[in-house]
Formats: C-alpha cells, sequence, structure tokens
C-alpha cells in the first residue's frame, strides 16, 4: 500500500464511533462532576508543571520517552529503512517507492495501535464498566503527544 492508498481509503467509509455514542449512559450527576473535577485538577498541575522554570521541556520529553510502538517493531522498521535509504545511489526511484510503502506501513500500524486501544475503552463502555478518568487521560496524553510529533517540523 502506499501514501496515496491510505490517504484515499477514508473516502466513503464509516462514521468513526466516540465513546459514548452507542451506548446509554446511566452515569450518575455527581459522578460526572467529580470526573471534571479531577480532569481540572490534573489540567492544573499540567499547567504548574509546563510553567516552571523550564517551561515545555519535562512534559515534551516525558511525552518524547513513550514508544508508540513496540522496541522490536520499531527496530524491524529502522532498518527496513537504512536498507530503502542505502539503496538510493543505486536506485533513487525504487528507493523513494518503497520509502512510500514502509511510511504507509507505518502509519497503518500505528492507526491501529490507537485503534485497538479506543476498542479496548468502547469494549468497557458497552458493558456498562465505569472507565477510570486516570485511564483516560493517559489516553488522551497519548494522542496528545502522537498529534504533537506529527505536527513538529
Amino acid at each position: 500500500m502506499t501514501t496515496e492508498q491510505l490517504a484515499r481509503s477514508g473516502d466513503g467509509g464509516s462514521q468513526p464511533m466516540y465513546p459514548g455514542e452507542a451506548t446509554a449512559d446511566d452515569t450518575r450527576e455527581e459522578d460526572r462532576e467529580e470526573d471534571r473535577e479531577e480532569m481540572r485538577q490534573e489540567a492544573d498541575r499540567t499547567d504548574a508543571q509546563e510553567s516552571g522554570p523550564r517551561a515545555g521541556s519535562a512534559p515534551a520529553a516525558r511525552e518524547e520517552a513513550e514508544a508508540l510502538l513496540p522496541e522490536r517493531e520499531a527496530e524491524g522498521y529502522r532498518k527496513t529503512w537504512d536498507e530503502i535509504q542505502a539503496r538510493f545511489v543505486d536506485d533513487p526511484q525504487g528507493a523513494v517507492r518503497d520509502a512510500d510503502g514502509l511510511v504507509a506501513e507505518v502509519m497503518r500500524t500505528l492507526a491501529g495501535v490507537f485503534s485497538e486501544h479506543k476498542k479496548e475503552l468502547e469494549d468497557q463502555w458497552q458493558q456498562g464498566e465505569r472507565v477510570a478518568t486516570e485511564d483516560l487521560r493517559l489516553a488522551l496524553q497519548k494522542y496528545r503527544s502522537f498529534f504533537g510529533r506529527l505536527l513538529r517540523t
């Protein structure tokens, strides 16, 4: 698959389902307010950390430290990248084509990782379980970290 095919694969697909859309919400208002308060407190702690003496460096370093893929899988992708890059001199077009395919494969793999994690959370909701705010905070942090990495130049 190429990045072009990956980009087109989103056309005409089913609408994404977000937590709570397909499940009944029988959460008590008191529970919701507790969750909101926990999130406000966490946001306050994060803001305090980010406005410290080395503003921006600690959260970025912490986010960078968490790998998005298992090390063995990431190492396999790095090895393939090195091979593609080494072939560039002899076959520039082939190297670019293979690089495009590798990037598409990594993006698909990452999408699968995020999709699986989201599915696990949704399964808890659908079974009527209450997902801990901490689990949701960690999930959102992972999305934020990945989003930041994508937009970083």
